[in-house]
């Protein structure tokens, strides 16, 4: 039997229809780029088809280039809109720690102030990594207590750091989830796995603040770490 869809769902139009208005919402001159990078790249396959005589072939294969050329930079345009939306909000980088491909576990806000810093659990191949959004020099101290607390449960596991946010030494969150994928890979799948287990037993040691949280903030996928 065929799985009935999701009426709350949108369809494929419809969602391109909604990227499409987060880009204009945040880039006014965003689709006309789409537009001309697609056209552009058109114009240039057919006029080497002209110079060498291959116009029919080369149109064919420019409105292939032209659509490909076209949906890269649309999705390019779409992440950077979204990211611009998501700055400044409070859980912001959970919602780009969720959108992570591959085998993540985001746990967010495992920890919290009454300033609404907040920390995020993530593991993955690297081992754990705790991930802060707030002033630096508030969190510093935070993410210090949290290591320790962590470090009881994962013995022997590495454990990195990182402060998210625009200060100096913290990382944007336009570069968060690349940043991720960069730490080195000390874990196998089956370590990964066992970590997570570990790790369901550590209890939240303060709770959600109360101001908006990102909810169905939908991330563009990161690149699969291999």
């Amino acid at each position: 039997m065929a799985k009935s869809e999701d009426p709350e769902k949108p369809g494929r139009i419809k969602q391109l229809r909604m990227i499409a208005q987060i880009i204009k919402q945040a880039n006014p001159k965003g689709l006309p780029i789409v537009f001309l990078s697609a056209v552009g790249t058109l114009a240039v396959v057919v006029v080497i088809g002209l110079v060498t005589d291959y116009l029919w072939y080369s149109v064919f294969i420019g409105v292939l280039a032209a659509l490909t050329v076209g949906l890269v930079v649309f999705g390019q345009l779409a992440q950077k809109a979204q990211y611009s939306i998501l700055h400044g909000q409070t859980g912001a980088a959970a919602a780009v720690l969720q959108g992570m491909r591959g085998n993540w576990q985001v746990t967010p806000a495992i920890a919290v102030t009454r300033d609404q810093d907040l920390i995020h659990l993530v593991v993955g191949y690297p081992g754990v990594v705790l991930v802060s959004e707030g002033p630096g020099n508030r969190v510093a101290k935070m993410l210090a207590a949290e290591k320790k607390r962590v470090a009881r449960v994962v013995l022997g596991i590495e454990i990195y750091d990182i402060q998210c946010g625009d200060g100096e030494g913290q990382v944007p969150l336009g570069k968060l989830q690349r940043h991720l994928m960069k730490l080195p890979r000390n874990l196998k799948k089956p370590a990964v796995n066992e970590v997570k287990d570990r790790l369901r037993s550590l209890p939240k040691n303060m709770p959600l603040p109360k101001g908006p949280m990102p909810k169905g903030a939908r991330m563009p996928r990161g690149p699969k770490m291999r």
